[in-house]
Parts: C-alpha cells; sequence; structure tokens
C-alpha cells in the first residue's frame, strides 16, 4: 500500500467528521503525535501517528500551494 503524505499546514479530510459537522483538520503540529485543528470550530486534538495515518483519507489543500485572493 502506499504511504500517504502530508506536511505541517496541510489541511486534510479524516475519515470519521468532528462532531461539530466539519470533516476539514488542519495539522498543526508533527512528531511522535500529530495534532490536528478542526477548521470548523477551531478544537484541536492530539492524535498519536499510528491512529492519524489509519484515519486520514487524503489531503484536501496542501500548506505549499499559493492562496487565492
Amino acid at each position: 500500500m502506499e504511504r500517504k503524505i502530508y506536511d505541517l499546514g496541510d489541511i486534510v479530510q479524516m475519515k470519521k467528521p468532528h462532531p461539530c459537522g466539519s470533516n476539514e483538520m488542519e495539522i498543526i503540529r508533527m512528531g511522535m503525535d500529530i495534532r490536528i485543528k478542526c477548521v470548523g470550530c477551531k478544537h484541536s486534538v492530539l492524535v498519536p501517528r499510528a491512529k492519524f495515518e489509519k484515519n486520514f483519507k487524503k489531503v484536501l489543500r496542501s500548506s505549499e500551494e499559493p492562496q487565492s485572493e
């Protein structure tokens, strides 16, 4: 299976939505654990990397993409 690529600052989609209804999360810290912040309600959660990679679906917006104004 191909390893999914993500980086700090990326907006990712998880398999299950956050209780607020949003399924977009921003990666704000990476290490053994990954801290993700809900784009909808700004709540942050610290998740072990193994659990994050299991529940991670895809990158919606990369931090390296230019922002449209």
